[in-house]
């Protein structure tokens, strides 16, 4: 499928990461995850409102018994972070002794993992991991390691495949840069 420069709202995306190539990615993480986490039963915990296409995705391609469950935090507005993140809907399940897997769409600050980290800590898991669609190393200065990385970008501002623009662009199948 040919892609083209796309318009949301008042900006201009260009093609970026194709449906094949992010498909690709998926599926070698949940490779690294069946392998890590086989004999055991993880919660996968998404992330709202952004990780839920690579969410369904990913645990298609997981062979584990597990559980699932999401938690909605935000910190953008527009095109850029707002610095503080907002806890909009918490998690509702205990995770005392369990493995926790976060799923995230992308990770870049690292903001939103610090805040949810922070609150998943005092529920005492066994252990807390990250699995990202798709990873800024140039953006994230924090200490919490990424521990299951689809594909590693630049720091440049993405729609698409959940990701959004003020709401707007999360139900495209591939992946789009701004246009600038």
């Amino acid at each position: 499928m040919d892609m083209e420069i796309i318009t949301v709202k008042d900006k201009s995306f260009k093609p970026y990461i194709s449906e094949e190539d992010l498909q690709a990615s998926i599926k070698n993480v949940a490779i690294q995850i069946n392998a890590d986490y086989k004999g055991s039963e993880p919660l996968f915990l998404g992330v709202l409102n952004g990780s839920f296409m690579f969410f369904a995705d990913l645990l298609k391609s997981v062979d584990l018994e597990c559980k699932v469950s999401f938690v909605k935090l935000a910190s953008y507005e527009g095109t850029s972070t707002t610095g503080k993140v907002n806890e909009l809907i918490g998690l509702s399940e205990s995770i005392e002794g369990r493995d926790v897997i976060i799923v995230e769409d992308i990770v870049d600050t690292g903001n939103t993992l610090v805040k949810l980290h922070e609150i998943l800590s005092k529920g005492n898991p066994k252990s807390i991991k990250i699995a990202t669609l798709l990873y800024k190393p140039e953006a994230y200065k924090k200490d919490h390691p990424i521990d299951y990385v689809g594909l590693e970008i630049p720091n440049a501002f993405v729609l698409g495949y959940g990701l959004d623009y003020d709401g707007l662009g999360r139900n495209l199948s591939s992946i789009y840069v701004l246009n600038e």
